[in-house]
């Protein structure tokens, strides 16, 4: 069963629709990378995939239990959060905020949880630092164990190598395909299209016609072909 599906969804702001007909199903274990002209309505359909604002016409549906808070999300950073004055410790714990329910205070499994999804980002020296002294490398390291604080199962990515140089780069995407390896499904907002097309499992294609389905099928597709060209020249 999908863990999340898109029938028909319209999306944009009040009664403006910047996308419209977008169909998709997204299973356990697949590594979904979203690409398109700037400007398309990527991050809006993000935004709208984790209730953050409406749809305008259509449903997005979840299933295998999860549900729209338990989705793990890492955003494109403003100056202003990457100036945030918290400890690297409290960021990551933020990300499990919809598991406290009814309680003021986070409990010792979710500071557990916390400090384990920091060792898996290879940050566990860092929990006591200033987040706001950090790398932008070590920052969307310390963004992706608390989006792992929020599920097990689905994380969204909005272009999470944006400004990273080359080596960093490599390190997070090596980061991103071992938490798919390891049974995390992922659905990453891209610009970068050779490597979507290398470590994707499905490509959704939106501005224009939309594409969804293999990586495979894209490369074959009009979309594909043409944006793949367009973007090499």
């Amino acid at each position: 069963m999908p863990l999340i599906t898109c029938r028909d969804l319209a999306i944009g702001y009040e009664s403006h629709a910047i996308l419209e007909h977008i169909h998709f199903a997204v299973d356990p274990g697949d590594y979904l990378c979203v690409v398109g002209e700037n400007g398309s309505g990527k991050s809006t359909l993000m935004r709208t995939m984790l209730g953050l604002q409406r749809p305008l016409a259509g449903a997005i549906e979840f299933g295998d239990d999860l549900r729209q808070n338990e989705i793990g999300y890492l955003p494109q950073q403003t100056a202003i959060q990457r100036d945030f004055p918290a400890t690297v410790r409290e960021i990551v714990l933020s990300g499990c905020q919809a598991r406290l329910g009814r309680r003021a205070f986070y409990s010792r499994s979710d500071r557990a949880l916390a400090d384990a999804n920091l060792a898996r980002m290879g940050m566990a020296g860092f929990a006591g630092r200033c987040y706001r002294e950090l790398s932008g490398g070590q920052q969307q390291r310390v963004l992706l164990a608390r989006a792992l604080c929020a599920t097990g199962k689905l994380i969204l990515l909005d272009e999470p190598v944006s400004g990273l140089d080359p080596k960093v780069t490599a390190e997070m995407y090596a980061l991103i395909d071992g938490l798919n390896v390891d049974g995390v499904t992922i659905i990453m907002i891209s610009h970068d299209i050779d490597a979507a097309v290398r470590r994707a499992s499905h490509i959704l294609h939106i501005g224009g016609e939309v594409f969804f389905g293999t990586v495979d099928a894209y490369r074959q597709s009009p979309q594909g072909r043409r944006f793949m060209e367009e973007v090499s020249t």
